[in-house]
């Protein structure tokens, strides 16, 4: 089975996000979102919160779209799953500076698996987590910027 690891901490989870999903799926038979549970990064949303607003994104996807949490390093989790690519994707110049450098470590960690870069759709450039909780934090509708079907802990 050809699987990827798509990792990330989904602070929500946003439309780019699922794009992301969206766009690798063709590529592969099972994509695995791996939601990063950091005691050392301060989140909006528990692991499991996250966990669980993913799941309601991704059910239209079932069978071919997993999610689960994990707390150690991704090259170790796509050993565990036999997954032999990492999903990443990118909006901004600062963004694939700051994926490059990961996926160098990567490749040191573990050359046999490979980082693959989507870039953001246009319309998907300007929309991150961090302006989606600031928005949430202040009352703001983010509708627009979570996918269909997600329920916001707290915010719903």
């Amino acid at each position: 089975m050809n699987t990827a690891i798509f990792p990330g901490s989904f602070d929500p989870f946003t439309v780019g996000h699922f794009d992301v999903l969206k766009r690798a799926l063709p590529l592969f038979d099972r994509i695995i979102v791996a939601v990063g549970d950091n005691r050392n990064k301060k989140t909006l949303f528990t692991a499991e919160e996250r966990k669980t607003m993913i799941t309601q994104a991704v059910e239209p996807l079932a069978g071919a779209v997993a999610v689960q949490t994990y707390r150690t390093l991704t090259v170790e989790l796509c050993r565990t799953h036999g997954a032999a690519f990492i999903i990443r994707g990118i909006r901004t110049c600062n963004d694939f500076d700051y994926e490059h450098i990961i996926a160098q470590a990567n490749y040191t960690l573990a050359p046999d698996i490979q980082t693959l870069f989507f870039p953001a759709r246009p319309d998907h450039t300007f929309i991150c987590a961090s302006i989606v909780r600031d928005i949430l934090l202040h009352g703001g509708d983010v509708t627009a910027l979570i996918p269909e079907g997600v329920i916001l802990p707290r915010f719903a």
